[in-house]
């Protein structure tokens, strides 16, 4: 369910940025909910079945309150984004492929860049905030890859809460952050090569459904089809 609110939420800011600013207003954001999830409905039948109809109204309240953060954290009729929703597909200079969505993308008049990304669930505590970073990281990191500059400012936007994180990433930090990153992709490359998967148990293990299927568990993992390749070898 959180995750379906993100979505919708994401396609009426990605929407309401492509408008003349002076549309980029909370009611008429509002008043986009309905119509877009309908859309999103009738390409993908399963989401009634998560959002059936007598959830729909208190969905579509939730849905807006995290609008209404929006609006609490910035004046979208002041500034233009250069981007929303901008795909990326590429492989780094160390042969890891990298594949995604950048939720916007701003450029000053100065010629700063700052990337931003819309969260719709709760702002991690600091001790829990490293995927966080490692996120922003990302962004900044194939940005810089593509585009041959380092973005001035990373932001993740927590419309939930009405907070933010921020980072101004250097170019040594991203190419540190880019080697761990090769690290990482070759033992996910070498795992798979193998079929060795390693458990590696926490505390959401008592939360996990599949420990019938774990050997931390005592558990049996289905068969292995074997490695299907990778993105980097094409």
């Amino acid at each position: 369910m959180p995750q379906v609110k993100g979505n919708l939420v994401h396609a009426v800011l990605e929407e309401m940025h492509e408008r003349p600013r002076t549309e980029r207003e909370y009611p008429g954001a509002v008043k986009r909910l309905k119509p877009l999830w309908e859309q999103m409905c009738a390409k993908d039948g399963e989401l009634l079945e998560l959002v059936p109809e007598a959830e729909l109204h208190d969905f579509l309240v939730d849905c807006r309150s995290l609008l209404r953060g929006y609006f609490q954290m910035e004046n979208p009729q002041g500034f233009d984004a250069h981007k929303v929703e901008m795909y990326v597909d590429t492989v780094l200079p160390n042969g890891v492929p990298v594949r995604g969505f950048i939720d916007r993308v701003d450029i000053a008049p100065t010629g700063e860049v700052r990337v931003v990304d819309y969260k719709t669930g709760k702002k991690p505590l600091p001790r829990y905030s490293h995927s966080a970073t490692f996120q922003m990281k990302f962004y900044a990191l194939v940005y810089w890859r593509l585009f041959e500059t380092i973005p001035a400012q990373l932001r993740l936007m927590y419309l939930k809460v009405m907070d933010s994180m921020f980072l101004a990433p250097s170019r040594e930090e991203l190419e540190y952050f880019e080697r761990d990153l090769g690290e990482l992709w070759a033992k996910i490359e070498g795992d798979g090569r193998s079929g060795d998967f390693r458990p590696k148990t926490s505390k959401l293990c008592d939360w996990c459904s599949f420990q019938e299927l774990c050997p931390a568990f005592d558990g049996t993992p289905p068969e292995y089809p074997g490695w299907p390749g990778s993105t980097a070898d094409k």
